[in-house]
């Protein structure tokens, strides 16, 4: 049968028919735990009652208006955010890029405010943001901005967890309005800062008149242990990106905005056809109040130190692992080379993974698993790894 989807992913040759909790079925019958969550997007597992039953019961009245009217489950939905978040006001988009694209026009707009006419942002190596023309310039891979020069301009790359680089830029420059940050890099390796990193950020803002803005969308909503990484600072950013884990599965992003930030967009100056829709924001409202009723996020930070733990007991003594390393439930396996094999391998043995940044397997489980499928990721990534590791060529 032809194929008539354009070539944009290297999908591996498997389709799955349905799942349940952090299981998915393929059309053969085999049975997968899913250690990866859709990249982090099924928080929840799949199909979770709560969530397929606010999904079913708003399909049956209302799908979409429009966000010339109001909407009411959005507004619920942006209460919620700010109460658990500590931000003022949030607008809603359909996806991650699109979340950060907000948070860039909100950059641009301050600048405005500051009379500075060619502002820059500073933004992370290893950092990634997305793939619309401005995530893409700003994030830090050559890989994705590989055949789409000529960029968006108006962003100075600079290390990740380094403030002096940051306050080395704060003393030469006088065009910075923003620093764009990932409190954890996801696609970068699960790479995760010093404590204070994010606090430093804080104070040299505040002392140049930077909006903090922050890429929750792969660490946020209690994927860390805190509903959102910042919070293990205690620190308040200007602007969060958010997206993937919002609504399980069902396209929404949101970017919210705090103090100065919170007031800098007027009518007309941003929007979404979709973006905020009923269906989604109901799907959204059910995750966050399932997350809240089951206790995820503290269950998320014992999860994630049982896995490590496990992992890094299981791994101990072979010297071509360099790191397990996380936060929660967002953990990386660092090996001495490229490792894409063993995302085939886990898969053989009934797990879903993924490889990032070419070395680090990344396992970004559901919130939902038990004890028992925890020390089941253990077991199987534990010995895929020694498997593939240990083995002769």
């Amino acid at each position: 049968m032809p194929n008539h989807l354009m070539n944009t992913y290297a999908r591996i040759p498997l389709a799955f028919t349905h799942g349940e909790g952090v299981w998915l079925w393929d059309e053969d019958g085999k049975k997968y735990l899913d250690a990866l969550g859709g990249i982090a997007v099924c928080a929840l597992g799949h199909v979770h009652p709560a969530v397929t039953a606010a999904i079913t019961h708003q399909a049956q009245r209302l799908i979409h208006t429009s966000n010339l009217f109001r909407i009411p489950l959005q507004e619920e939905l942006s209460r919620h955010l700010c109460q658990i978040s500590g931000m003022d006001r949030v607008f809603f988009g359909n996806s991650g890029a699109e979340a950060v694209e907000a948070a860039l026009k909100l950059a641009r707009l301050h600048a405005r405010h500051r009379n500075i006419d060619a502002p820059v942002v500073l933004v992370m190596e290893n950092s990634f943001h997305g793939r619309t023309f401005a995530t893409l310039s700003a994030t830090g891979s050559y890989k994705v901005q590989a055949g789409f020069q000529p960029l968006v301009q108006g962003f100075v790359r600079v290390p990740y967890n380094n403030i002096p680089a940051l306050t080395q830029i704060a003393n030469e420059r006088s065009d910075v309005v923003a620093v764009l940050v990932e409190p954890i890099q996801g696609e970068g390796g699960i790479n995760i800062p010093d404590f204070g990193y994010l606090r430093q950020i804080r104070a040299l803002c505040d002392q140049q008149d930077w909006l903090m803005m922050l890429d929750e969308i792969q660490c946020g909503l209690g994927r860390t242990g805190c509903w959102f990484a910042y919070q293990h600072e205690q620190v308040i950013p200007d602007v969060v990106c958010l997206a993937k884990g919002l609504a399980n599965g069902v396209p929404i992003g949101a970017c919210l905005a705090h103090g100065q930030a919170a007031a800098l967009f007027g009518p007309g100056n941003h929007g979404s056809t979709f973006g905020g829709n009923p269906l989604a924001c109901a799907a959204a409202v059910a995750v966050l109040k399932t997350i809240e009723a089951e206790h995820l996020v503290v269950r998320a930070e014992i999860l994630g130190d049982r896995i490590r733990t496990g992992l890094t007991a299981a791994l101990a003594g072979i010297p071509r692992v360099m790191a397990v390393r996380g936060k929660g439930l967002m953990i990386g396996i660092e090996l001495d080379s490229p490792c894409k094999e063993l995302v085939a391998l886990a898969l053989q043995a009934g797990v879903i993974l993924n490889v990032t940044q070419d070395t680090v397997v990344r396992l970004l489980p559901p919130l939902i698993l038990s004890d028992d499928e925890a020390d089941q990721i253990v077991r199987v990534v534990a010995q895929v790894v020694r498997d593939f590791l240990l083995t002769p060529d």
